[in-house]
């Protein structure tokens, strides 16, 4: 599949929809309505709304059109020195793919969908028609939280302007049903996307994927039949995971495009003392 295409599928194209009628009902009409496209207060919240709405997208193209990250056809574990090592890190690193018939690399999962090998694959997501891997999992962590913040904003400006606008009855219900409409389909969204950011924000803070989360549930009920405990061995410290996925510049973590401090995303700093 070429990159262009990607954006050919239904869900991506119902998220461009999505982000289009909000940006043109929140500025055109519910700003519109609070206090005028014209006046200062309009201008502001209609510039900061497009700022952060444009963020929003940019981000979202990045997701799109970001490799996440395929295991290269080449690739074999380092096994040298391999008498030294724990027989549970040598089986690792000689992990190999059943589908693809190549070896796999640490925290590297096989895609059904994209039929490939993903480094550091956390999940398929069909709203951006991709993998979210190695690559592109800074660009989808700022998705969430640029869309959360959209979403609240608009919400608040909805808010605003029906507080605002004069509801006299006139026997006209179709402005009430509108607004009543758009305020549930943001509030929806704000909570929807404000959960899967706080998911990511804890997935960041304990250096763990998707995937990674729920192996590790399975391996810490066998941990505890075995009378012993589960430690993920990719847990740092809490500042060092951070860093690992948004960057060690604290100014750039916002910045989708900063991943210069990823590596080839075939080997990751474990911890030392994982059980």
């Amino acid at each position: 599949m070429t990159k262009i295409k990607r954006f050919l599928a239904l869900p991506v194209l119902t998220v461009f929809s999505v982000m289009g009628f909000a940006y043109y009902v929140t500025l055109f009409v519910f700003i519109e309505d609070w206090v005028g496209l014209q006046s200062s207060a309009g201008s502001l919240n209609s510039l900061i709304f497009t700022f952060l709405a444009s963020l929003c997208l940019f981000c979202f193209f990045l997701c799109v059109l970001t490799d996440p990250g395929y295991v290269p056809s080449s690739y074999v574990p380092d096994v040298e020195d391999s008498s030294d090592q724990q027989p549970s890190k040598n089986d690792a690193q000689l992990k190999k793919c059943d589908k693809c018939s190549t070896y796999k690399p640490p925290r590297a999962h096989h895609c059904r969908v994209c039929r490939m090998c993903i480094l550091r694959m956390d999940h398929h997501c069909s709203w951006i028609n991709n993998c979210v891997g190695h690559w592109n999992y800074k660009a989808f962590f700022l998705l969430m939280l640029y869309a959360t913040i959209v979403s609240s904003y608009s919400m608040v400006m909805i808010i605003s302007s029906a507080l605002k606008k004069d509801w006299e009855p006139d026997g006209r219900i179709s402005p009430k049903i509108f607004y009543v409409t758009c305020g549930v389909m943001m509030a929806s969204l704000t909570i929807t996307l404000g959960t899967l950011l706080g998911w990511h924000v804890y997935l960041i803070l304990h250096n763990m994927t998707t995937i990674e989360y729920y192996e590790a549930i399975r391996a810490s009920w066998l941990a505890r039949k075995s009378g012993l405990s589960y430690r993920h061995p990719f847990h740092l410290s809490t500042y060092k995971n951070i860093t690992l996925v948004l960057g060690p510049n604290m100014f750039k973590w916002l910045c989708p495009t900063s991943v210069n401090h990823l590596k080839d995303g075939l080997s990751f700093p474990a911890s030392r003392d994982s059980s």
